[in-house]
């Protein structure tokens, strides 16, 4: 099995960030690939930003379709989710989605941890079009009194605060980039913390071996 990671953004390092991560849950067991969109935005934050890194996606989807079993789109707020399962006939997954649904089969509600607060009504948007308001505690992103402290430190203020005053059962962090931090953030918080990348890569290779990909009867069928 081959699962091509596309990370949306021109991010070397975060690309890095999100290949070792893949890798430590894959484990030899399925191939993953990693790549950026060298003509996109350093960091996919706006809808600008979601329809500059488009053009890059579709090709990367199109040129790799016969190569790979799977896509996986890295970054939270699922860019351009839609028109990928609509040009690929194999499974696409979003880590937004793949993680936050995931979150509502371990705890009773879960919180976003988003990296910057200009982001929290964005992901507001993207949990209501997933219907999972229901299941939402909160959105939470690192305050100004964490400012200084490393980046694992500024999500812990953020996720201790979603558990203590938003009765969160369970983290969602919100950004490929914090892929690799879950566990060590678990074990410290003593709830179930996702990382999008692994999670999606959980839905994605199941998808593969289950042998079933996204449905063309009418959403997702590119023919009018």
């Amino acid at each position: 099995m081959r699962i091509l990671i596309i990370n949306p953004n021109s991010s070397l390092e975060m690309t890095e960030a999100i290949h070792k991560s893949a890798c430590g849950f894959a484990k030899g067991d399925f191939e993953v690939v990693t790549l950026h969109i060298p003509e996109s935005s350093p960091f996919v934050a706006t809808y600008e930003d979601h329809a500059r890194a488009a053009s890059g996606m579709m090709k990367i989807i199109r040129d790799n379709n016969d190569d790979f079993d799977a896509f996986v789109i890295a970054c939270h707020g699922d860019p351009n989710l839609d028109l990928m399962k609509e040009i690929c006939d194999k499974p696409v997954v979003g880590i937004a989605e793949a993680s936050m649904k995931m979150a509502t089969m371990l705890g009773d509600r879960f919180s976003v941890i988003s990296p910057v607060e200009r982001n929290i009504p964005n992901k507001r948007v993207l949990i209501e079009k997933y219907h999972l308001e229901g299941y939402l505690a909160s959105i939470r992103a690192p305050q100004k009194e964490d400012e200084g402290k490393n980046e694992e430190q500024r999500l812990m203020g953020a996720a201790r605060k979603a558990i203590d005053e938003d009765m969160a059962e369970v983290i969602v962090l919100g950004c490929a980039g914090f892929a690799g931090l879950d566990k060590s953030m678990e074990k410290e918080l003593g709830v179930p913390v996702l990382d999008g990348v692994v999670c999606a890569l959980i839905v994605a290779s199941g998808m593969v071996r289950y042998g079933v990909s996204t449905s063309k009867k009418r959403r997702y069928n590119p023919v009018f």
